[in-house]
Formats: C-alpha cells, sequence, structure tokens
C-alpha cells in the first residue's frame, strides 16, 4: 500500500520520576559514553542520472501517459538516514490512490472510508480546467483514529490536509502556485501505564498539535527550443504547535542549464533559505546559502559531470559564519547497452530545521537544538541498468563522513519526548543499498529494495535509534482493469535505545510490517476499497515506548465525477 509521510513534533517536559516505562527486554547495560550537546545529520536526496540527458528540467507531464511513459523506471537514490521510514510510524496507514491507468479518466472525486481503532477517512479532489491555459485544483483529506494502541483515546490521532493549486501554461514557460495547510494532532502516550492510574495525570499535558501553512510560486521553461533551460521556485513555510515552539522557512530554488555544444552543457543550481526558529526564550536566526556550478560532458559511451559546491551558513544564536566548498565529480560508463556503471564524490552542508527533524520523529520535546550536519565527502560507486525481460536493478556502495551526526533517543528528563544528540566528532557512515524491480507490461510490478548501514561514531556510544539494515518490498497488480491490488512488506532491524535515567540499552525486535490494500471498480465512477495494515499484527516500537498499532483495516467507497 502507499502511505504518506505525516509531519511531527515536541511537547512540555516532565518529571522522569513521573514517566517511568514499560520496557522492553533489555539488552546488558552499557556504560553511559560521553554525548556532545552540538548537533547536525541529515543526508540530502541525490539522483544519478541515466545519460544522455540534453535537458534538466522535466516538463508538463500529459494527463494521459503513454505506454512507454508508464514503463518503469529506475533510478538510484542516497537513503536519507531518517529515523523511520513514514510508512511504519504507528499510524492508520493511508490508503493508495493509484488506479489502473486504463480506467475512466475523471478527474474529480470524493472517498470515504472507516476502520478499526474509531478510524475515518475523508477525501477528495476537484480540479477546474475550462480554460485552455489555466487549470486550477484543490483537494481536502482528513484521516483520524478515534483510539490508538495504548490506553484508548490517549494514543489516538488525527491528520488534516488542504491542498489549492493553480497552473498557467503559456508558450514559453509555465507557472505554478501552491497554498497547503496541514494539522497534525496526536499525544505523547510513550509513558507507564502506572502514572496514568494516578489522580494527578492531566491527558491535556500529553497533546500536541502541529499546525503548518505553506505557500509556494514557481516559474519553468517549457519550451525546448529555448537554448537556456531554467527552474525558479520560491516559498514560505511557517509551522507552529501547541505551546511556544514555531519556525518560519523561506526557501528559494533556481536550476538552470545551458547547451554549449551537442554534448557539453553548463549548470548551475542555487539555494537560499532564511530561517527563524522560535522556542520559548530560544531564537534561532539560521540562514544556508549554496550554488553549485558544473559541467557536463555526455556521449553513448560515457558521462562526465565536473564542479564545485559552495556552501555558506550562519546561525545568529551560535555565532556561525561558516562558508565551505566540496568537489562535485561524477562518471557514468555504459559499457553495454541498458547498463551504467557509475562513481564519484561530492560534499554538503545538509540542512536541519525543526520541520525536518519533526518530519524523521514527531515524538520530539521542546527546545531542541538545531544545528546544520556537514557532510564533509561522500566517495560512491556502483551499477544499474535493464537487463532484459522486465527486470532492472541498481547497486551502489558509499562511504560518507560526517561533522556532528545526530540521532534521537529519549530524553533524560521526560522519556516520553525525544531529544537531537550529536556527535561533535567526526562520524563515518559505510551504506550498502541494492534494488531489483520487475514490470510487466501494465499488470504488475515489483521492487525489491534493501539498505546496510555501518556506523562509526566518534563521540556518541551508538546511532540511537537508526536501523542498521532496512528492506522493502513493494508490489501492485491489475486484474482485468477492475481489481486493483498493492502488497508491501518492510523489515527493519538493529534500532537501539538508551533509557539515560536508568543507564539502560534497549535493543527493539525487529520489525515485520505488510500491507494490502485492494481497490475494485464497481462501474465507471463507482469504485471500493479496503486496506489491511501490519498484518502480522505484531505491536512492534519503532520509537522506544511507543507501540504501534496492531492489525489495523480501512474500508470505503470513492465516487469519481
Amino acid at each position: 500500500m502507499i502511505v504518506r509521510p505525516l509531519l511531527t513534533l515536541t511537547l512540555l517536559s516532565v518529571s522522569a520520576s513521573l514517566f517511568a516505562q514499560q520496557e522492553p527486554k533489555p539488552t546488558r547495560p552499557v556504560k553511559e559514553g560521553e554525548v556532545d550537546n552540538q548537533e547536525i545529520t541529515v543526508e540530502k536526496s541525490r539522483k544519478i542520472v541515466v545519460p544522455p540527458a540534453n535537458r534538466l528540467f522535466n516538463k508538463i507531464q500529459s494527463l494521459k501517459p503513454s505506454a512507454e511513459q508508464r514503463k518503469l523506471t529506475y533510478e538510484f537514490e542516497d537513503r536519507k538516514l531518517t529515523v523511520g521510514d513514514p510508512k511504519i510510524t504507528p499510524n492508520v496507514l493511508s490508503p493508495a490512490t493509484t488506479q489502473p491507468d486504463d480506467s475512466p479518466a475523471y478527474s474529480n472525486y470524493v472517498k470515504l472510508g472507516a476502520g478499526n481503532y474509531s478510524s475515518f477517512l475523508g477525501e477528495g479532489f476537484v480540479g477546474v480546467n475550462t480554460m485552455p491555459n489555466l487549470a486550477l485544483e484543490g483537494s481536502l483529506r482528513h484521516l483520524s483514529s478515534g483510539i490508538g494502541p495504548v490506553d484508548g483515546k490517549n494514543s489516538g490521532q488525527s491528520d488534516t490536509r488542504v491542498r489549492v493549486t493553480g497552473k498557467y501554461l503559456a508558450e514559453a514557460f509555465k507557472l505554478q502556485a501552491d497554498l497547503g495547510y496541514d494539522r497534525n494532532a496526536y499525544n505523547f502516550y510513550g509513558y507507564s501505564r502506572e502514572y496514568a492510574s494516578q489522580p494527578t495525570f492531566n491527558p491535556d499535558l500529553i497533546k500536541q498539535r502541529l499546525s503548518t501553512v505553506n505557500f509556494k510560486v514557481g516559474i519553468e521553461n517549457t519550451n525546448s527550443d529555448n537554448a537556456i533551460d531554467y527552474s525558479l521556485k520560491t516559498g514560505i513555510t511557517s509551522l507552529k504547535d501547541l505551546y511556544n515552539a514555531s519556525e518560519t522557512d523561506w526557501g528559494t530554488n533556481f536550476n538552470a542549464s545551458l547547451g554549449i555544444t551537442d554534448n557539453v552543457f553548463a549548470l548551475v543550481a542555487a539555494d537560499a533559505y532564511v530561517t527563524q526558529r522560535t522556542d520559548g526564550s530560544i531564537v534561532d536566526n539560521r540562514n544556508l546559502f549554496r550554488v553549485k556550478p558544473t559541467f557536463k560532458y555526455t556521449s553513448s559511451l560515457f558521462t562526465i559531470t565536473a564542479g564545485i559546491n559552495a556552501v555558506n551558513q550562519t546561525d545568529q544564536r551560535q555565532g556561525i559564519n561558516d562558508t565551505r566548498a566540496f568537489p562535485v565529480v561524477d562518471i557514468d560508463v555504459a559499457p553495454l547497452a541498458n547498463i551504467h556503471v557509475f562513481a564519484g564524490v561530492d560534499g554538503d552542508i545538509n540542512r536541519n530545521t525543526l520541520r525536518s527533524l519533526l518530519a524523521e520523529n514527531k515524538w520530539l520535546g521542546p527546545q531542541v537544538v538545531l544545528a546544520n550536519t556537514v557532510k564533509s565527502f561522500d566517495i560512491y560507486a556502483g551499477s544499474k541498468g535493464n537487463v532484459g525481460g522486465g527486470f532492472s536493478y541498481e547497486g551502489k556502495v558509499s562511504y560518507a563522513r560526517y561533522r556532528n551526526f545526530s540521532v534521537f533517543n529519549n530524553s533524560m528528563t521526560d522519556t516520553t519526548k525525544f531529544s537531537v544528540l550529536y556527535d561533535g566528532g567526526i562520524s563515518n557512515v559505510l551504506t550498502i543499498s541494492g534494488q531489483l524491480a520487475y514490470a510487466q507490461k501494465d499488470k504488475f510490478r515489483s521492487t525489491l529494495k534493501i539498505d546496510y548501514f555501518s556506523y562509526g561514531l566518534d563521540r556518541l556510544e551508538a546511532p540511537w535509534g537508526r536501523p542498521d539494515f532496512t528492506s522493502t518490498w513493494s508490489n501492485s497488480y491489475i486484474l482485468n482493469k477492475k481489481l486493483f491490488i498493492t502488497a508491501d512488506l518492510y523489515f527493519y532491524q538493529g534500532i537501539k535505545n538508551k533509557n539515560f535515567a536508568s543507564n539502560v540499552t534497549y535493543t527493539l525486535k525487529p520489525i515485520y510490517d505488510a500491507n494490502v490494500k485492494i481497490d475494485y471498480f464497481l462501474g465507471k465512477q463507482v469504485s471500493a476499497f479496503v486496506s489491511l495494515n501490519n498484518i502480522f499484527g505484531q505491536n512492534y516500537q519503532r520509537y522506544l515506548y511507543y507501540q504501534s498499532q496492531g492489525l489495523n483495516f480501512l474500508g470505503g467507497i470513492s465516487y469519481s465525477f
């Protein structure tokens, strides 16, 4: 099944003695190591593009893709070292909205559904295309669980999302504006049942709510005959929680390419971020500016990209004004048709904001320290290709060095909330990744991904909250253009967290999470769906003391018009 990631945040601090936890079976106690309270982490996603490519940006996609466009594509992405895949956060998993390509082309729909855990789904989409060059779209989605995996409504949650988009297509450019609002309400339910039974327990003190408003406008080239290809986007995002935390983030991104000859291209990417975070008495003014000029040479045999990535970061509160330059080199060789061997090196300063950290772990406590992660270098090599018969593959080995690598662990003063811990020294991360995909025309698609991580930390005792092995197997099948099935299986292992109050380290049990979504088209405009999530019924803990929902289901009906 296909799931959408949910944002997350922090709350009010309470005495650790009140929050004695129901702990999983501990491993041998580990001596408490030095935890540096500086910060940093998060790896930025990068794509290795299969050459040759004469243009840098994707144009407006056709409303009805051709069979060639629907063909299974493959690309390699550096896995972001997140605390958890959003697909297996302790939520009712969102039902997939994908449907067979050959289904009737109704652009508008409403969807209603319900399930166990007192779950409710309401979703709708409306598009207006009365003018040839102008399109307006609006969508609304609400998914909630009245009760959760433990302590009834005290572990319930709800997520609401509103989107409005306007697009204007001229002969030479496309203009788009987006306005969005997200409301995420949940509770810090990682407390002990003994504490909940005390008369001093107040459910209002465990509530949290994140409200996010974002606006973005952008323009990009749509004329393939233009000598210069470009894209310019700018937007502002405002995040607030139920208490004193807020963050305003203004980001601008520019990309351009210029064809110098038939084989040589000049590329430039530039980013500017101006951010202010407030949390009680803490006010951070944090900026980051990046410019990345590169040159690309392409031929039928190989592609070479080389340049420099110059980044400046400032933090008024911490007195930081740091400018660094990193080499960018990528070589992609195609010794055989549809087979590529690649290698390269790059580096960057990766932004850590309150919003990005909450996207990884919504159980954050108040006044977390924010700092950016310096990726000093990342040396990588691998291969990918199409081997025929519907099979494609990817494989990659990466060795990266970080300054101030960040992890998540339960706070010492309140173990129901998480702190961000940073390794102030040098951290080395080895990543071995692989992917195998199979596609049978438009009927069946299957993708198996695996990732192995080895962490060499300097000052932190362990990479708290991060798995050392993950695997994802995703499948979709269309039967007779009426029955559409998606099935996913996730496996995570090697996650550790520590209770610093008791000085005990816990190795969380391996996570197995299987999900199935079935859509059945009853007619041209009506379809029914059912989602079965966490089929194994494993009440696993992705985060220490936070038990996930067991077997949960969601069923309903959709009407297109």
